[in-house]
């Protein structure tokens, strides 16, 4: 079977330089999906790089959090349905079509209560839903750990080189969707999660990474490229 690898850029539209970082790991080729937070100050910049680079697929990240927790009442269904109704639509409006997928940031849709509802809600139009059949969702190539009290602690070595190539080398057959969050770090992106974008960034514009999808026979693609569900 052949191993299909889709890396898939979130938080797209969310500052200068994250849509910076990921069109320039799209441009290396490597890159080939983002998911985009339609709210976010430089989301209508994003909608006009990914205009300008056809190639690149563009999913929904839907938003329901920040780094303070909870935006609304996430156990209130009905709220919910209208806020991702209206990202849904923002984000058409944005690119003149559909999304190709839908995920969301701090994994919202995954969570036991709300799951089901967002299986039924993406299966209806189509979307395909990170993690929850069709491609495997990796989450591995992240630069942080937390521990049993929900603390962060920095770590680069997942993020490097090396952990990216043993997650290539271990890669099943099938369908897997690697997440990345790359960006060259610029006075507009305030996140906990911010040196650790651009280390990722570095990592993927490195030349060996292009080398290994070439060893392993790997084929990078979209969920545009991917039958719909």
């Amino acid at each position: 079977m052949t191993r299909y690898l889709i890396i898939n850029a979130d938080d797209f539209g969310y500052a200068q330089g994250v849509n910076r970082g990921i069109v320039a790991a799209y441009e290396h080729g490597v890159v080939l999906s983002t998911s985009l937070m339609v709210d976010m100050p430089m989301a209508e910049e994003a909608a006009h790089l990914a205009r300008r680079h056809t190639g690149l697929g563009v999913g929904l990240h839907f938003t329901a959090t920040n780094q303070a927790g909870p935006l609304f009442d996430l156990s209130d269904i009905t709220m919910v349905t209208k806020e991702l109704q209206r990202q849904y639509r923002r984000c058409c409006d944005l690119f003149g079509r559909p999304p190709t997928h839908l995920d969301s940031h701090h994994h919202v849709h995954l969570r036991q209560e709300l799951k089901p509802f967002f299986i039924d809600w993406a299966g209806e139009r189509s979307l395909h839903l990170r993690d929850t059949g069709g491609a495997r969702y990796n989450g591995a190539f992240y630069g942080q750990w937390y521990d049993a009290e929900w603390n962060f602690h920095f770590a680069p070595d997942f993020i490097s080189i090396e952990n990216l190539e043993k997650i290539l080398r271990k890669l099943p057959d099938g369908v897997t969707e690697l997440a990345c969050h790359p960006a060259y770090l610029t006075g507009d992106l305030d996140s906990s999660y911010a040196t650790e974008r651009e280390i990722e960034l570095a990592t993927l514009l490195n030349p060996r990474v292009g080398e290994l999808v070439s060893e392993l026979d790997i084929t990078l693609g979209n969920f545009a490229t991917l039958p719909r569900r």
